[in-house]
């Protein structure tokens, strides 16, 4: 049995890693038999990357949120079948000719007639090619067509007049679905509702009809009487409760009625803002008689009341000037029917048409012609799946090849300093402190990225973004990949230019640190220790001042000024004077002699010879500078992108690494022309600057005269002589002591 020969890829290098490289229409044909350890992405987030959305919806054929291998795979095998000439998928064309549809698959004959449709009903009937601008477009497609395939019609669908006006009712009440067209329609279950909603409300009215008395205690005033009835329920209960607990606890009624206190507390103020508290009060004056008199409501409650009485107890009983609590239960009771039709109410969405309405609609009936049409509509169901289909493939042939580009290889992030393609992570350019950053991420996790960044290796600044212009806000990440990183803080304000070339105002909130360059690297350490001594001497100085300033106001506040000749002599008579110590000066005079002496004797042995200057510079140079450059070196090899796309939903298969030649191409630093400018506000150095630097100059030549002469000493002591004075030295000490000592006199010899 022959066994099936494996597909030969081609591979390319990107980013220090190799990667398959899709060149060909054939190379999508296999790729479903491509490694998938040689992916790679493994998976995308569908929201957040530079690339059309319903493209990406559209590939998501399981709408997770991610787009996937199997995925990618899907696509390019139905893109392979259905298109002739699998070659053109590449291309990333917007428009796609007739021709080179695949005839000869019974979808791609489907797709092929379906776009000559389309191409048609936009006016197009002629057109060699059908591009995503003629499909997108679903209201033109269909504007000039009845039907289309989506089981709704809308007021226009019928020629009849009566049934657009149905139409139209329907979608009043019941509401409305959007057509493939845009206009609002109905389908079958809305009809449905409508007709189910009439009935049940002509039913609902119908009883009322038929139990006219009982549901209608008042006639035409039963919904206003009961009304008014619920507005007073709960105060006319409550004076009841009240006048019945007076009789249970036998005590005077003026204990449950309101308080002169509360009554005393308001009288002061303007009463017409005291309703509130007024109304809290109870109905009526509580007393012994246990019924609800007429006369003396409460002015909070007095309208309700009139209206109440009016309406209810005018009519159950005449001349009455009060009731008891059981002719109150007797009212309430006359409403039980009523209320319980009220609570049957349905088909309450139609009651806006009337009733009289309501049943001419069912009178005529016209709910099947209105399921016909709906059912008309739908025999072109498979033709206008096949439009969306239509849409969906121009997609993909449009975006496919630039989506490969980025999942497969990320070909188009490594091309990216050429300005011909962006990768679809990059969201824009951020401009901060003379530089351009090109690789900036939009960030959906920010803790995400809290945990990943460090393991980039990467000098990362985040920024929030806001756009006045579309009301958004959102946080991004900027990579800086050259240059130096002075001047660059936390707070500091930028701005930042979106793929649409809109600017949005940016702050920096966080910033990674890791080495940008090796030249950065170079300067880092005397960077560091130039802050560290400008830091120490500038607190040393504050402290001093501080000191300084105190020790003058105590004395300040304590010394006693003469003012009289005699207490002038007494003050200079006490002053001690300091006696003249020439020990001392005599000390400090030698001990700079023997210093100089030394420095003198130590820089001869240096120049001796003279390129020993240079070997004592390098190596400091080499022990300073050494190994920060190492150490950059080491992670500028290693800088990878991956961590920071993990952090934002991507699975990524393979180091992202961004080395530093790759990583100059993605920061822009500003450029002057060489120029001879006379600055007129240039501050000239002056006598005590050039001093200070002629001193601190002195002091790191002592410095290294100090260095030199330490490892001198190191080197001899392991055999290796520094230079040639110290052979000589060498020489004279190993010579006989008489013969240099035969001439001088005999004490010397000691």
């Amino acid at each position: 049995m022959a066994t099936k020969e494996k597909y030969s890829w081609t591979y390319v290098p990107f980013g220090g890693m190799t990667r398959v490289n899709i060149t060909s229409g054939e190379d999508l044909r296999h790729l479903g038999e491509l490694d998938q350890k040689l992916w790679t992405v493994l998976s995308c987030p569908v929201d957040g990357l530079e690339f059309d959305g319903r493209t990406l919806s559209m590939l998501d054929s399981d709408k997770d949120g991610k787009i996937r291998v199997n995925e990618i795979v899907s696509a390019a095998s139905w893109l392979t079948k259905v298109i002739r000439d699998a070659d053109l998928i590449l291309e990333g064309r917007s428009d796609l000719p007739l021709e080179a549809f695949n005839l000869d698959d019974e979808e791609g004959k489907v797709l092929h007639d379906s776009a000559r449709q389309i191409l048609a009903n936009l006016g197009k009937k002629d057109a060699q090619s059908i591009s995503v601008s003629d499909t997108s477009d679903s209201v033109a497609i269909f504007a000039s067509t009845r039907f289309n395939g989506d089981g709704i019609i809308t007021a226009e669908t019928p020629e009849d007049a009566s049934l657009k006006a149905l139409v139209s009712e329907i979608v009043a009440t019941v509401g409305s679905v959007p057509d493939r067209s845009g206009a609002p329609g109905v389908d079958a279950d809305r009809i449905e509702a409508f007709y189910a909603a009439c009935s049940a409300y002509s039913d609902w009215c119908a009883a009322a009809e038929k139990a006219k008395d009982a549901i209608y205690p008042y006639g035409t005033d039963t919904e206003e009487a009961y009304s008014a009835c619920k507005a007073l329920e709960d105060k006319i209960d409550d004076y009841f409760i009240r006048c019945r607990l007076a009789d249970f606890w036998g005590a005077s009624p003026e204990v449950l009625d309101v308080s002169a206190d509360r009554i005393g507390a308001i009288a002061p103020k303007n009463l017409t803002g005291c309703m509130d508290e007024i109304s809290s009060y109870p109905l009526s004056r509580v007393n012994g008689s246990e019924r609800l008199s007429f006369e003396g409501i409460n002015p909070a409650w007095k309208a309700a009341f009139d209206k109440f009485r009016k309406l209810v107890l005018d009519v159950e009983f005449p001349g009455a000037d009060s009731i008891s609590e059981s002719q109150w239960k007797a009212v309430l009771a006359k409403f039980s029917d009523f209320v319980a039709w009220k609570g049957a109410k349905a088909g309450a969405e139609v009651e806006s048409l009337g009733l009289d309405r309501l049943r001419a609609i069912l009178r005529e009936d016209r709910k099947a012609d209105l399921l016909a049409l709906v059912a008309e509509d739908r025999k072109l169901e498979s033709e206008a799946a096949a439009i969306d289909k239509v849409d969906k493939l121009l997609h993909f042939y449009r975006d496919f090849a630039a989506l490969l580009r980025n999942y497969v290889n990320f070909s188009d992030f490594y091309s990216s300093y050429r300005g011909e393609t962006r990768a679809v992570f990059q969201c824009g350019q951020l401009y901060i402190e003379q530089r351009r950053l090109d690789l900036c991420i939009r960030v959906a996790d920010m803790g995400k990225q809290g945990d990943m960044a460090s393991k980039s290796g990467m000098f990362i600044i985040y920024c929030n973004c806001t756009s006045k212009v579309k009301g958004k806000s959102m946080t991004i990440a900027a990579i800086l990949t050259d240059g130096d990183v002075d001047n660059i803080f936390v707070g500091q304000n930028a701005v930042f230019y979106d793929r649409d070339g809109l600017d949005w105002d940016a702050v920096v909130t966080k910033i990674v640190d890791n080495p940008v360059s090796i030249r950065q690297a170079f300067w880092s350490p005397y960077r560091k220790l130039g802050n560290t001594i400008s830091d120490r001497i500038a607190k040393s100085a504050a402290e001093k001042d501080k000191k300084v300033s105190e020790g003058l106001t105590s004395k300040a506040s304590t010394v006693t000024i003469p003012t009289t000749k005699e207490e002038k002599d007494a003050a200079a008579a006490a002053a001690p004077k300091a006696p003249f110590d020439i020990a001392k000066f005599a000390g400090i005079f030698a001990a700079l002699g023997m210093a100089l002496g030394m420095i003198g004797t130590a820089i001869m042995k240096i120049i001796d010879p003279w390129y020993n200057v240079l070997i004592l510079f390098v190596v400091l140079v080499v022990c300073i500078s050494g190994p920060s450059m190492f150490l950059a070196w080491l992670k500028l090899r290693k800088r990878n992108l991956a961590p920071v796309l993990n952090a934002n939903g991507w699975a990524i298969n393979s180091k992202v690494l961004v080395n530093a030649k790759f990583g100059a191409t993605l920061t822009h630093l500003a450029k002057y022309p060489k120029l001879k400018l006379q600055d007129p506000f240039r501050e000239e150095m002056s006598k005590g600057k050039k001093a200070l630097i002629g001193i601190a100059a002195a002091i790191a030549v002592l410095a290294a005269i100090f260095l030199t002469l330490f490892f001198t000493d190191r080197l001899s002591r392991f055999g290796l002589p520094f230079h040639k004075g110290e052979a000589v030295v060498e020489q004279v000490v190993e010579a006989p002591a008489e013969s240099v000592c035969e001439d001088a006199p005999a004490d010397s010899q000691n």
